[in-house]
């Protein structure tokens, strides 16, 4: 895991970009693993680790009806998280985790469910109402493995949605330079 934060933080400072986390079963895990990293203060802007459901709503803008209608363990919940998180706290992408660790199911959902979320600009830049994703995850394992594994996943999947974006750009760039195909 200390090498995805590792190559997060360093892709985030090459591009002079920065990240927020929102974070829920994973308690600050994720925020603890990104400043672990030397360095990351450059592009680590902060964290707000909202535990309880209501602090969603609260302080990452949540949606009330959805948080209702669905609970805090949701695909939709997990996105607003990290897209809440980027706004609030002004940051070039945000990422999110929220899930359920155990020992108890949690709004339905079994032991093992988590959502794992990206929200970064690529959307505005390409034209995309929502400049997100959301990863799915069944896990098994005890809390605390549950929990590690979220950490690692969420840093993985911005990894992943950094490289595609690196890449698209330097598509984009070979395609204006050699005449637009």
């Amino acid at each position: 895991m200390s090498s995805t934060a590792a190559d997060v933080v360093r892709l985030l400072t090459v591009r002079g970009e920065t990240l927020a986390v929102a974070e829920s079963l994973t308690g600050g895990m994720v925020a603890a693993a990104l400043t672990a990293v030397p360095g990351a203060s450059k592009a680590f802007r902060g964290s707000v680790t909202a535990y309880a459901t209501v602090l969603k709503r609260e302080l990452l803008g949540v949606d009330a009806d959805l948080l209702a209608a669905r609970g805090a363990v949701d695909p939709q919940v997990a996105a607003q998280m990290a897209a809440g998180v980027r706004a609030s706290l002004g940051a070039d992408w945000g990422i999110a985790t929220t899930g359920v660790a155990g020992p108890d199911p949690q709004d339905g959902q079994p032991v093992g469910t988590v959502f794992v979320a990206v929200d970064g600009p690529r959307g505005a830049r390409r034209g995309c109402a929502d400049g997100g994703k959301v990863e799915a995850l069944r896990l098994n394992g005890d809390r605390a493995e549950i929990r590690m594994e979220s950490v690692r996943s969420v840093l993985a999947l911005l990894l992943r949605e950094l490289a595609s974006e690196q890449t698209g750009n330097e598509r984009a760039q070979d395609t204006e330079r050699n005449g637009g195909f």
